[in-house]
Formats: structure tokens, sequence, C-alpha cells
């Protein structure tokens, strides 16, 4: 990616069990026998990653993985065994306590899957909390959070207590809270997933709304793998503390690094993950009536191909505008074949 890196990781463990430093005393990496013959548990395991300005980075993996425990890592909710953390390549574990605490309060947002709301604030008072904790006078707090809870579509609702709204509107709140104080990065730890589908959509919907127009670094766990190619730039695939495969969601459907990110891909669509750009033929052949954007996923093209002529296709532009290749119709209809297809074949499998 050509934005600079805002967060990364090297070589971060966390191994749990008395004395686990002892493990890695002159440089040496634990094997899996040694972990189990001394009773630790390796929740993460030699983790590296960047994490770019302005991207939103996925990290996934079944229960028990260890995204939870790498996200508690880089924001030094708990310490790793061993490895560095870099937040704009300033090393996080050899910062003080105070200016760890100073960085959390200014630098970081984080939601969590259960939203923590004080129940005897109202919305107001909830989403002004970590400005009042700054030290932010009432007014200013107060005016702040009238502005993130506009952002966040609950105008109307500052004086209601938690108690009063629904999942999806607590969760809201959660946001809008972690939001008041500007963070550089972002952190979400399956924040949807304690809402029903419906309400679930809707929040992914929403979140894409404010990354639009807050441009933040996000770094963002889920085990719901839909959910992850409808949200992420890239993606981080974890299995047993390991990373075992980061890239776009293209790249994990069409070139899955081992049969576990093959087998933990199979049945997701094509349509849904294959964009225009990866698609695409050189520009100059035959009729193009419509235009649709590189980065365009191929499902959101298929009722406007299936109103094109049969032999048209549509230009394929870049961010700038300028026309890199172009997209006949007919691939966009035999993709949706093959989802059809491949839906079919998963439905026979699984009967």
């Amino acid at each position: 990616m050509d934005q600079p890196v805002k967060l990364s990781c090297r070589h971060v463990w966390k191994v749990f069990g008395d004395n686990a430093e002892k493990l890695f005393t002159n440089g040496a990496t634990p094997s899996s026998q040694d972990l189990l013959s001394g009773n630790y548990i390796g929740a993460v395991r030699d983790a590296c990653l960047d994490v770019h300005e302005g991207e939103i980075f996925i990290i996934m993996g079944l229960s028990g993985s260890g995204k939870s425990t790498l996200v508690r890592c880089l924001t030094r909710l708990i310490d790793p065994t061993v490895g560095e953390v870099l937040f704009d390549g300033q090393d996080l574990m050899k910062v003080s306590d105070s200016e760890l605490i100073d960085m959390r309060r200014h630098k970081m947002g984080m939601v969590f899957q259960h939203f923590a709301l004080l129940p005897h604030r109202t919305v107001l008072g909830n989403v002004a909390f970590p400005l009042e904790v700054q030290g932010e006078d009432r007014k200013t707090r107060e005016d702040r959070a009238l502005e993130i809870i506009e952002l966040v579509g609950l105008k109307g609702r500052e004086g209601y207590y938690p108690r009063e709204l629904s999942g999806g509107q607590q969760q809201r709140v959660g946001i809008a809270r972690s939001l008041a104080v500007e963070p550089d990065v972002w952190f979400l730890d399956e924040p949807f997933s304690a809402l029903d589908p419906l309400i679930r959509r809707e929040m992914q919907d929403e979140f894409l709304r404010l990354q639009n127009v807050l441009k933040k670094t996000i770094v963002f766990i889920t085990h719901d793998f839909d959910e992850a190619i409808r949200l992420a730039d890239r993606i981080a695939i974890m299995k047993d503390g390991e990373i075992i495969q980061i890239g776009t969601p293209e790249d994990l459907v069409l070139s899955p690094a081992t049969d576990y990110v093959r087998e933990f891909t199979r049945g997701i669509p094509r349509a849904k993950v294959l964009t225009a750009r990866s698609v695409m033929e050189p520009a100059g052949q035959g009729a193009c009536p419509e235009t649709t954007a590189d980065d365009a996923r191929i499902e959101t093209l298929v009722s406007r191909a299936a109103d094109m002529e049969r032999g048209t296709a549509f230009s394929v532009t870049d961010s700038s505008g300028a026309i890199i290749g172009q997209l006949p119709r007919e691939a966009v209809i035999n993709l949706l074949s093959d989802t059809i297809d491949d839906a079919d074949a998963s439905g026979a499998d699984d009967t």
C-alpha cells in the first residue's frame, strides 16, 4: 500500500504461564512441544504485521485463535511476552506507564462486543465521559459529544439512558464514545457479534459510512468472513496463535496460502470478493456504455449488467477517473452463474 505504516508489530509472542520469559532466553524460540511440556499457552506466536494509515485491517479466526489477545498486545492492555509494538514508529514496550495512558486517552479508540455503557449516565454523559477523563470543561466536552452523537445517527436521543435504547442504538453509543477523543487508531473487537442479523447489517453500513467520512486507521476483529470481506481492505487470518496469511479478500480466496485458509474461505461467492480490476480486460475491445470503479465488487454490478446489451462492457476507471480497462458484461454474468453453482454445490455438500 502507498500509505505510511501507522501501527505494526514485530515477532510478538504472548505466552501464558509461570516465568514464560525464560523460553526466550538468548533469543530462543519455543516449539509447540516446549509449550506443551511446560504447561504454557502460546496465545500469540511470532506475530508480524503492518497496519497502514487509513486502512481497515481485519484480524479474524475461530474462537481461541488468538485474535483478541493480539489486539490487546497491540494496545498493551496486556504486555507481550516478547516482541515490538510500534505506534507511529515508537515502541510501546519502551514507553512509561504515564505515556501509555496518555496515548490511550488521546490516540486510541476502543469498541468491544459488550457495550459497557454507564447505566446511570445519559447518551450525552456516556459519549462525553472520555473527554471528562481528559479534563475538558463541561461545555467543550458536551459540544463535542453532541457532534459525534449526530454523526452516529442518535440526534434527539442524547437525554436517553442506556436501558431506553435498543441493542443497535447502544452499540452506536459505544462507537460514539470511542470517537469522542478523535483517535488516531480505532480498535474494534467483534463489535457487532451480539446483534441480530438485521441490526448487524445496519451497523456494518453505518460503520462504512463513518469510515468514508472519518478515514480512520482501523483494526477490526471478527470471526465472520462475510463481515470481513464486506469491510476489509486487508485481512489477517489466525490459527492457534499464528498469523497464517495476510492479504486482500481477493488474495485469500484466489490464492490461499494453506489448506486451512482454503477451507476457511470455502463457499465464499467469488462475485462477492472479486473486483472489476481483477477481472477486467485491456481497454479498446467493444462498446462500453457503462463505467465502474476498479475497486467495485462484481456483485454490485450484476443488476446493471443484466440491463446491458450482449457484447457490451463496462469501462473500468481508477481513482483519478482514467480508464484502465474494460469489464465485459458476459464476465459479470458468468461470475454470477459460478456463484449460484458454488452455492448449490455447497448446499449439496451439507446434506
